[in-house]
């Protein structure tokens, strides 16, 4: 299977702790090390995203932007 350049997909499964490995692949792509503190954010109707730590501030402000309009 291919896809888009710099796109990527994969499956991980959840553990009984609720813990789940980020591929190898993966790691190696984003630059993940042993140690790292990830970010990790939830919306209900988007779901799960875990973008690189650096990119936090903006990813946040994108995010809760839609808390602060709906009030």
């Amino acid at each position: 299977m291919t896809h888009p350049e710099g796109k990527y997909a994969w499956t991980v499964k959840i553990g009984e702790k609720g813990q789940f490995v980020i591929p190898k692949e993966a790691r190696d792509i984003f630059g993940i090390k042993p140690g790292d503190t990830l970010i990790m954010l939830g919306d209900v109707e988007r779901g799960i995203a875990i973008p690189p730590k650096e990119t936090f501030t903006q990813l946040a402000e994108l995010v809760f932007s839609d808390a602060k309009e709906d009030k």
